[in-house]
């Protein structure tokens, strides 16, 4: 099969606005609610998942105004030009690698629990394998494909999730909520290292600028996508505090799924509403997973001008799997995503505000 070629080229502002929460909201959904409940108080965790989503909201808008800098241009192309050509080649190659590593790792993670709540007798090596398949079909099409499907998938995505939730709304207890304000200054920071690396993706507006014609209203759709992003993770969040209480969603392992096991929908249409979920939570596995490949070809593709988009993909295909089945414990892929993501991050947000700060004391305009 040959991918469908599209006749523009070019991305809308509402494209990239559905591409922000697409990417951030991916593995985290099931594990958020229970690591952030670990370290907080009753339902206190909500306030560290607004803070840090704020945090990173302004970043989203960082490096966006420090791409507009540079609208027709690729983040190889104008970084080159602001911290010299060696250092942009430096950044660009850790760019790639963390989108290889944190590719790996989610396909490993979807392969896991995919074994252990749908495919029982299946391997993982399988489940990771037909995954990655798809993944490389979406990603050796057309750029603009893969924004495309982000306005298809997310909004079924966040329906059925609220849907869940809305139907367990019986099971809710007023008392799990109480007392407000309980945990201290050091619990609400811990609470917002929790969901640090759950944010990774919020810098794509370093890479995709460049493929919106006319940007002009940038600012509202960044922070349009980025609220969904946070007001999802906070519905789900106090949506398992109010089902299973603080103690209890601290030491669920996926509490998302629980919750998706508790619906009772009258007349018995659904049997197992949870394995409708895992079905729901690949399709936004599959939307972050694409994302950050294409931002890792699109990397290789501006270091090597030559290099062929569907060749590149290929490649990677087997060093991600292989990567990612190479832990042999849970454990260790637990303790290796967790790293990589906050890693990742932290260095998304580093690279931002250096960009910036080197453009204002350069003294560029986005005109220039």
């Amino acid at each position: 099969m040959n991918p469908y070629k599209y006749s523009d080229k070019y991305i809308t502002e509402r494209e990239f606005g559905f591409a922000l929460p697409s990417i951030i909201l991916g593995v985290a959904v099931l594990e958020l609610p229970g690591e952030v409940a670990s370290v907080t108080f009753h339902s206190d965790g909500w306030i560290s998942i607004l803070l840090i989503g704020i945090i990173f909201t302004l970043f989203a808008l960082l490096a966006v105004k420090v791409a507009l800098y540079f609208p027709n241009q690729t983040f190889f192309s104008y970084t080159s030009f602001l911290v010299t050509r060696p250092i942009a080649v430096v950044i660009t190659i850790i760019f790639i690698l963390n989108g290889i590593a944190i590719s790996s790792y989610i396909t490993r993670s979807l392969a896991y629990i995919s074994q252990q709540y749908l495919f029982y007798q299946t391997p993982m090596e399988i489940l990771a394998l037909c995954f990655l398949l798809v993944v490389v079909y979406a990603i050796t099409g057309e750029r603009v494909g893969l924004f495309r499907l982000n306005i298809l998938f997310l909004p079924i995505i966040l329906f059925i999730f609220i849907f869940v939730g809305l139907f367990n709304i019986k099971w809710f207890e007023v008392e799990n909520f109480l007392p407000l304000f309980k945990t201290n200054v050091t619990g609400y920071m811990k609470g917002m290292l929790k969901p640090f690396g759950a944010f990774y993706g919020f810098g794509i507006g370093l890479f995709y600028i460049f493929l919106i014609r006319n940007p002009k209203n940038l600012t509202s759709k960044v922070i349009t996508g980025m609220s969904v992003a946070i007001l999802f993770y906070l519905f789900i969040f106090l949506t398992s505090i109010g089902i299973f209480g603080n103690l209890v969603t601290s030491n669920l392992q996926f509490p998302t799924i629980e919750i998706a096991k508790r619906v009772d929908i009258p007349g018995g249409i659904f049997e197992r509403i949870d394995a409708f979920i895992f079905t729901i939570w690949i399709m936004a596995i599959f939307n972050t997973v694409t994302i950050i490949l294409d931002i890792t070809i699109l990397l290789l593709c501006s270091l090597f001008k030559k290099a062929n988009k569907k060749m590149i993909a290929f490649i990677l295909a087997p060093i991600i799997f292989y990567i990612g089945m190479f832990p042999q414990q849970t454990d260790q892929v637990k303790q290796a995503s967790t790293f990589l993501s906050i890693f990742a991050t932290s260095f998304s947000c580093f690279i931002i505000i250096m960009l910036f700060l080197v453009a204002k004391l350069r003294g560029v305009k986005r005109d220039e």
